[in-house]
């Protein structure tokens, strides 16, 4: 079973890689903001514990996603793998998201971590914002927030991959194609 994490910052391009690599490899494209909104929208317990805690402007706790991503996997474990993207985003998620792996006896193969300046990034943000009309993705203040969550909570996670030995980082500036084929690549030589 092959089982991807596709990490970066905001606007590295992961959401669009994600669902390349999961048509190209098979995969199960799991993404948390999807499986939120699945939830919600089925009304299951897990979707109305996070419904309550969304209509308050709280967070979803860790506990709630993790039991999202396993009852995903649990119903499609006769699958080809996973495409984890953006998820995990701390230490303990990254920590939960083992422990579920491991109780499936089916681990990371590979962490793609998207490399991607800051000036690029926000570029790609702003535009974004422009093409959706999001105004939180148009604004200089809020970007520069995510960057310092993501540099804060995320971006430690590159170690703890790598320690694990499956962190590879490639240039996430360039096409799309040209991007997607060298992630394809990588995840290749691992097959």
């Amino acid at each position: 079973m092959l089982n991807l994490l596709l990490f970066g910052p905001p606007g590295a391009g992961k959401g669009t890689q994600a669902i390349k690599i999961a048509e190209k490899f098979g995969l199960m494209h799991i993404s948390t903001g999807d499986l939120l909104r699945a939830e919600v929208a089925a009304g299951t317990p897990l979707g109305i514990s996070a419904k309550q805690l969304m209509d308050k402007g709280i967070l979803v706790s860790d506990e709630i996603v993790i039991g999202m991503i396993d009852s995903k996997i649990e119903k499609n474990l006769s699958g080809k793998g996973f495409i984890f993207d953006g998820f995990p985003r701390t230490l303990p998620q990254a920590e939960a998201l083992d422990k579920l792996l491991s109780d499936y006896e089916m681990p990371i193969t590979i962490t793609l971590a998207l490399e991607v300046d800051e000036e690029e990034l926000y570029k790609r943000i702003s535009l974004r914002g422009k093409i959706s009309g999001r105004v939180d993705d148009q604004d200089r203040n809020t970007f520069l927030k995510r960057m310092d969550v993501y540099n804060k909570e995320t971006s430690p996670l590159k170690e703890y991959y790598k320690k694990t030995g499956v962190l590879v980082t490639l240039n996430g500036i360039g096409e799309i194609d040209e991007i997607f084929n060298s992630l394809s690549k990588e995840i290749t030589a691992k097959l």
